[in-house]
């Protein structure tokens, strides 16, 4: 298994190790219910440094990054990030990820932990324009600071205005007395705060620094799984759960990311449009449950004669609504908000509804 650079930290705090995405990551450390609500409320440190990182450099640059990704990256001026996705050329998605216009010709790639080396084989293989290609995944740590107190926690140790930084925006400057640090408003969790990134070689300075910043506000180091739980009351999308190489961008919920304009000739734009011109048979869409139960990923979705109508794709028990929530690609005719559906948790039909995203 790979570490991050916080490999010996996570142990130190005791938080519980498992592998995920080859990497051997902390679930957890005080409880998963504990460390959501410390986001929700207060303040807490996820370490994501097993995410990957790419730049694409050079006067081709953009050139790539239009026709690789959905999302249009033509509307993007330096300092600001976009969610998008790799569309895989046969109606799927590669995955999904952060696009960050650093400057003219520079723009980096944030993309998921599992998918690195098969990100990186696609981003190659469709360079067909000359643009410089860096895979940095290896050099760069990164940590999420969440929650309402991330602000306050993180600007102690910055002389960077950081309520300036608007969502999906970013700047490049000094935390914690380290240079270069680029400083991102870019969640998922939905409870407000900043991703920094920067070198490997200072993560134990920052991740101290942090952490005597953070003490007034009870900041803790949050595992994975809070951070699922956190993402699904949002109705974020987790690559390999809710979307992946047979499910497109449309039925996903994520046309807000697929974007026409300008002519630009992106892959799969034309069945994409398609979509969205002719319809599609299924969608994603989120759900509660209205008596007790936990929806999990592929348990079956059926109507009131018992047929099977979709599955669950993600689900959890919410720690703010004490209730369990769940997403799922439903057939289009019970994707209605406000639409009764069951979930079959073993062998027993227990009622859902159909609801808007996110849950909270």
């Amino acid at each position: 298994m790979k570490i991050t650079a916080f490999n010996k930290i996570h142990k130190e705090a005791g938080g519980k190790l498992v592998e995920f995405a080859g990497f051997e990551m902390p679930i957890e450390y005080s409880g998963i219910k504990d460390e959501h609500m410390t986001v929700r409320e207060s303040v807490g440190v996820f370490d994501v440094s097993h995410m990957g990182e790419f730049w694409i450099k050079g006067p081709q640059a953009l050139d790539l990054v239009k026709k690789i990704t959905s999302n249009d990256p033509i509307i993007l001026t330096p300092g600001q990030a976009q969610y998008s996705c790799f569309p895989n050329g046969k109606g799927g998605i590669v995955d999904d990820l952060l696009v960050y216009f650093y400057e003219p010709e520079k723009y980096m790639l944030v993309v998921n932990a599992a998918n690195i080396e098969k990100d990186w084989n696609w981003v190659v293989s469709q360079n067909d324009v000359g643009a410089e290609l860096e895979n940095a995944s290896d050099r760069i740590s990164q940590l999420a600071i969440q929650g309402p107190k991330a602000n306050a926690t993180l600007q102690k140790l910055t002389d960077i205005n950081l309520s300036e930084i608007k969502f999906y925006t970013f700047v490049t400057g000094k935390m914690a007395g380290i240079d270069d640090v680029i400083i991102s408003a870019t969640g998922y969790t939905g409870a407000g705060g900043f991703e920094l990134y920067f070198r490997n070689e200072v993560a134990d300075e920052m991740w101290n620094a942090i952490f005597e910043a953070g003490e007034e506000f009870g900041i803790k180091p949050i595992g994975l799984g809070a951070r699922d739980t956190l993402r699904l009351e949002m109705g974020y999308c987790l690559y390999g759960n809710d979307i992946d190489d047979t499910t497109s961008p449309i039925e996903a919920g994520l046309g807000w990311i697929t974007k026409f304009n300008n002519g630009r000739k992106f892959i799969d734009r034309d069945f994409l449009m398609m979509q969205k011109t002719e319809g599609i048979t299924r969608r994603l869409r989120g759900f509660i449950m209205q008596e007790r139960g936990i929806p999990r990923h592929d348990y079956e979705l059926v109507n009131s004669e018992g047929s099977v109508i979709g599955k669950v794709t993600s689900g959890t028990m919410s720690p703010v609504l004490n209730k369990g929530i769940g997403m799922g690609y439903v057939a289009k005719e019970y994707s209605a908000f406000g639409t009764q559906i069951f979930v079959k948790i073993r062998n027993k039909n227990i009622p859902a509804e159909i609801v808007k995203l996110p849950f909270i």
